[in-house]
């Protein structure tokens, strides 16, 4: 959410913001005359308020005869200005949650994922002097996932991760985590299930609904301990010295995945259920705070894939591939040798206070102000997505998976055999 005194001074900022990131633009001239409307109303409200407390003390020491021509007077003033005000407030409130953040001036323009730009590369592509195998067959002949009784039991998109895959995952999830932790990040285990506030707070809703869970009680399951994480400090007011605050976040992580229907349906690299490590951060209202942040957490990232050995490259998302709160945002894509091209694994951006103004997060700065902080977050690692890149790029002609060594103090073995052997 941004503050409504920056939207005024700013109209046609917001309004190409709105273009930009592909949002009718029309909603702020909307949301402004809805704003012009409110303004009254509460300058209306207040005067009726006032002349009622007036009310209130003449009456104190008013005959019995003025009492009954006082409270007569104060009839008259009902005019059902508050109810109206409460309804107009709640659109204003509905409209503000709807205009996006500002995209930074580096933001590349563009409408989808096809215009972001690279940014970095790293890592040979790995040549193979064998047919090679994509992660389903290799899956499948190795004995460490099962697709068929996945659907039997979860529908489309279900999946059993078993055997060294599911060491695997653990694997990685202790070496993901390590590796952060150093960086001087809390851990937190944070719940998937969390109240409709917890998603509109992190801007997840209402734009995104159709991604999202909802369970028979009106609670929802969210697709990133971001969501729980974001929460924890919701209306608190932090002290600069606590900051940042970093924090690693592992959860279960459901996602509908409506507005994928029929995009990669083989395999596990869109499924409904995974688990993933989430950097999040909180810090001071510093543009080149965020900026600095926004760098080290995406190189954080980068040094986990770089230590499974997987070529990867960084992306600058355009405008149009950007989120509604987001400012910019940077794509790790992993190498996928079956596809001949990177598939994004990871995501890391920055909000400035769009979070943390609709989650009441603040700070007392060196003065003693009080400021919105701003909010950064990143991928740490998802599994099982990452054991695609993973699988593909460590495949032997054999038909046997080669482990990074970053991973074989987690594991009993080495290596993956096809169990045929």
């Amino acid at each position: 959410m941004l503050d409504i005194k920056f939207i005024r001074q700013s109209v046609d900022l917001i309004k190409d913001a709105c273009v930009k990131k592909q949002v009718n633009a029309e909603i702020v001239d909307k949301l402004l005359e809805i704003d012009s409307k409110r303004s009254e109303l509460i300058q209306k409200v207040e005067n009726i308020r006032r002349s009622k407390n007036e009310a209130n003390e003449r009456i104190k020491t008013a005959s019995k005869e003025e009492k009954q021509k006082i409270i007569e007077e104060m009839k008259k003033l009902e005019g059902g200005e508050e109810k109206e005000l409460m309804e107009v407030e709640k659109e204003f409130q509905n409209l503000m949650l709807l205009i996006p953040n500002v995209p930074h001036p580096s933001v590349p323009k563009g409408t989808s994922d096809q215009d972001n730009v690279e940014v970095k590369t790293w890592g040979d592509i790995p040549e193979f002097d064998f047919p090679i195998k994509d992660h389903v067959e290799i899956a499948k002949n190795l004995d460490i996932v099962d697709f068929e009784r996945g659907t039997k039991v979860s529908g489309f998109r279900g999946y059993f991760l078993k055997n060294e895959a599911a060491q695997l995952c653990f694997a990685i999830w202790n070496f993901a985590l390590e590796k952060v932790m150093s960086k001087g990040f809390c851990p937190m285990i944070a719940p998937s299930l969390v109240k409709e506030s917890a998603l509109v707070g992190t801007g997840y809703l209402p734009q995104s609904k159709e991604d999202v869970y909802e369970t028979t009680d009106g609670m929802y399951l969210a697709g990133t301990s971001e969501v729980a994480i974001m929460n924890y400090h919701s209306s608190e007011t932090l002290s600069i010295n606590e900051l940042p605050k970093k924090y690693v976040g592992f959860s279960p992580c459901f996602r509908t995945e409506i507005g994928s229907y029929g995009k990669d349906v083989k395999g596990i690299l869109r499924v409904h259920e995974f688990f993933k490590l989430e950097q999040v951060i909180l810090c001071e209202n510093s543009e080149e705070v965020s900026e600095r942040l926004h760098e080290e957490i995406t190189r954080n990232a980068e040094e986990i894939l770089e230590a499974l050995e997987i070529p990867y490259r960084r992306v600058l998302n355009c405008a149009g591939d950007l989120g509604l709160g987001q400012v910019k945002k940077y794509d790790l894509e992993a190498w996928v040798p079956s596809q001949n091209k990177y598939r994004e694994t990871h995501s890391a951006s920055y909000f400035y206070e769009f979070q943390t103004r609709r989650l009441n997060i603040k700070y007392k700065d060196k003065d003693g102000e009080v400021q919105y902080a701003h909010s950064l977050n990143n991928t740490g690692i998802a599994t099982p997505r990452i054991l695609i890149s993973l699988l593909e790029n460590h495949q032997q002609k054999d038909g046997s998976i080669k482990i990074p060594k970053a991973l074989h103090k987690y594991l009993n073995f080495t290596e993956i055999k096809p169990k045929n052997e």
